[in-house]
């Protein structure tokens, strides 16, 4: 039974963050993330496909290993973020909305900006034992 919940959990995770590629308001990354955790504690194939087949697959095996974003993908992202936001706040004629938005745009440059950046080639972060 638990199986089942986290094939399905992991599923929907993965279509949410699909969606979140478009949709300003949707993030991808965590989403993409609990897909990746469910699927290593409930399907071996599917984690695999995750890591190795899919799209997001390169990102979410570097941040596994160093828990840091790949350089140049901090900058892509904050600018996809700033345009996706840019156009919803052009689009919303309500002034609450905007500045809804505005707040969190800034707080989510804010949270990615904080993010590290570690290259490929890097060793992993030492946890303390």
């Amino acid at each position: 039974m638990q199986r089942i919940v986290l094939l399905t959990l992991g599923w929907l995770a993965i279509v949410l963050g699909t969606l979140g590629i478009v949709l300003p308001l949707l993030p991808t990354t965590p989403f993409m993330l609990l897909a990746a955790w469910c699927f290593a504690r409930s399907s071996p194939r599917f984690h695999h496909w995750l890591l190795w087949r899919s799209p997001f697959g390169r990102y979410l095996r570097h941040w596994d290993q160093h828990r840091a974003m790949p350089p140049g993908t901090k900058g892509r992202a904050i600018l996809l973020i700033v345009l996706t936001f840019s156009v919803s706040i052009f689009l919303v004629k309500i002034v609450w909305v905007r500045i809804m938005l505005l707040v969190m745009l800034a707080l989510l440059v804010a949270f990615m900006w904080r993010i590290p950046v570690v290259a490929e080639t890097a060793d992993p972060p030492q946890t303390p034992r």
